[in-house]
């Protein structure tokens, strides 16, 4: 079985296992750059000097291993274990060999971003052979964050160009072609930061004790940092966690008609009833209640 008109590689099933065979796949586009995500049955797939010649890519490549493990070869003594959770960084004209460690499903997302010098800050990308990416440094978490929030389907993106250049320069600094202390990598990681700091306020969001001090202690960074960080959001930390608040709140109210409305307002984290209408009419043009019986405008 081959791939090499779709994605440029080389895709190998064994005979009896290709009745069984399942999968499938989507890709959008964010700012230039190529957001892709695929479920599949095992295969091995390589990208060889011939698969290059015949679809170059020129791009910068970070994927995700969400399930599925095995062994990714990309010439001489390069080879890694690759297993869930772990993110893989390349260039895309550079052959590589994905062994699949056993029969199990996969689940793989990629972010491919097209090489461009100012992007790149002038970093060379053309030698930089798949490697795994080791969460050793003090932007794992907020370079996760920003990977995942270009990939979710109906996420919140603050800017999408800036966040594709962001992106792309964590991972120019995971592989050691950026120093962290770049304005520009300081202001990747404060992007990333803000996208993770999100992802705890959407966890907790139900919390009525919710506090930018509670996040910041998570996060590992001081209260200052924080703030510092939603400077560059749409809305403050406040503002953020009561959208957060009430798109929840609307959701229950057009999914739960029978529940009472004082209980989803203390159940999505508002502290008085008040604020509740405040918001939610400030929001929506109309009372809580109203949504049951009169289409909710979007927001």
């Amino acid at each position: 079985m081959r791939g090499k008109s779709l994605f440029g590689v080389t895709i190998e099933l064994a005979p009896d296992r290709r009745h069984s065979f399942k999968g499938s796949f989507q890709a959008r586009a964010i700012a230039g750059a190529v957001v892709s995500e695929m479920r599949a049955s095992s295969y091995r797939v390589n990208r060889t000097q011939a698969d290059i010649a015949r679809i170059a890519g020129n791009s910068l490549c970070i994927g995700l291993q969400v399930t599925g493990s095995g062994l990714l070869h990309a010439g001489r003594d390069r080879v890694h274990s690759v297993s869930g959770g772990d993110i893989t960084i390349n260039y895309s004209d550079l052959p590589y060999d994905a062994i699949p460690g056993g029969e199990a499903d996969f689940h793989y997302k990629m972010l491919k971003i097209p090489v461009d010098d100012e992007v790149m800050l002038g970093q060379t990308t053309d030698d930089l052979f798949a490697t795994r990416y080791g969460d050793n440094t003090a932007f794992s978490r907020p370079f996760r964050a920003l990977f995942n929030a270009l990939n979710a389907e109906h996420g919140r993106l603050i800017d999408p160009a800036r966040d594709v250049a962001h992106v792309a320069r964590l991972a120019m600094t995971a592989r050691g072609r950026l120093s962290p202390t770049m304005p520009e990598v300081r202001a990747a990681l404060r992007t990333g930061l803000c996208y993770a700091a999100q992802d705890i306020m959407m966890r907790k969001k139900s919390r009525q004790n919710l506090t930018p001090a509670t996040v910041a202690r998570e996060l590992g960074i001081s209260l200052r940092q924080l703030h510092v960080v939603f400077e560059g959001a749409e809305l403050s930390f406040s503002r953020t966690l009561s959208s957060m608040r009430i798109e929840e709140a609307k959701r229950l109210l057009l999914e739960f008609p029978a529940l009472p409305i004082t209980q989803i307002a203390y159940g999505c984290g508002f502290d008085s009833l008040a604020t509740f209408y405040r918001v939610f009419s400030s929001t929506y043009g109309m009372a809580p209640g109203e949504v049951r019986t009169i289409r909710l405008p979007t927001a």
